[in-house]
């Protein structure tokens, strides 16, 4: 009787250690993060490219928020930056963050521990320029192994967050709607 008590306590104190160190899928983070801007105009392309954005996805609860700091969009030639951060665009001394808080609706679809490809619905808040408004997009996530990357593309009317040239060049120059690639791995 003392030898199963024994047995059984040694048991229960391996399977504990056992549980405590097996992996988990837990909250994911990332800084290998790329955000592209894109805006056509018969006047012209503008593009600029952001690597500096944070980003958490939790796999067992769906949510994701992103962290972008707006003064790290670098454009191809200086005055579309300077633009860009202008008290009169994005005044991103003022606004130095945009930030999305959202969680993918179809989560029951999506297996972060099996390979695969799988197309998610998320919805949330979009915070840009001190307005924060709801979005709803897709977002592709890739499982290989134990990589993760999420992808998607949406659309961003600027007016939906008081960001507007009313006049004078920049106006014909920019588009009243970009387009924004979002490209992570975690």
């Amino acid at each position: 009787m003392k030898r199963t008590t024994v047995t059984s306590a040694v048991l229960g104190v391996v399977a504990m250690i056992l549980f405590a160190f097996a992996p988990a899928v837990n909250k994911l983070t990332s800084t290998k993060t790329h955000i592209k801007f894109f805006s056509t105009t018969a006047a012209e392309n503008i593009e600029a490219h952001n690597y500096k954005s944070a980003s958490t996805i939790d796999p067992k609860t769906g949510d994701i928020v992103f962290s972008v700091p707006m003064q790290s969009f670098e454009f191809e030639k200086a005055l579309m930056q300077k633009h860009y951060n202008s008290p009169k665009f994005l005044d991103t001394k003022q606004f130095p963050k945009a930030k999305l808080i959202a969680k993918i609706t179809n989560l029951n679809e999506v297996n972060f521990e099996k390979d695969g490809t799988y197309t998610t619905h998320v919805k949330g808040t979009l915070e840009l320029h001190g307005k924060t408004n709801s979005i709803t997009e897709k977002a592709t996530i890739t499982v290989t192994g134990t990589t993760i990357k999420v992808n998607s593309k949406l659309n961003i009317t600027l007016a939906d967050y008081d960001v507007a040239f009313e006049k004078g060049k920049p106006s014909t120059n920019i588009a009243k709607t970009v387009e924004v690639t979002v490209e992570v791995e975690y």
